[in-house]
């Protein structure tokens, strides 16, 4: 399985903060986000937001990263400071 995390304003509009996906529906970061958008309209909007990020096992990653059973992907808003 893939554990899957939610952070931030983007945990509060899912009202998700982990989830588990089996790595055989998904094979990149790309496809899970597009598996994850079908979950309804919610998740469609959110994760459409091209600002959002995505970390695979605490590294930011690219939509062509490849999954694994075992991996851990975040998905978090950019994160600004000041």
């Amino acid at each position: 399985m893939i554990r899957v995390l939610f952070f931030a304003s983007l945990r509060e509009q899912l009202d998700c903060a982990e989830l588990q996906v089996n790595p055989g529906e998904c094979g990149t970061l790309a496809e899970l986000r597009e598996q994850l958008s079908g979950r309804g309209e919610s998740w469609r909007r959110a994760l459409a937001d091209p600002s959002l990020q995505a970390a695979l096992n605490r590294e930011v990653a690219s939509g062509e990263a490849t999954l694994n059973s075992g991996d851990e992907v975040a998905f978090f808003p950019p994160v600004t400071g000041g």
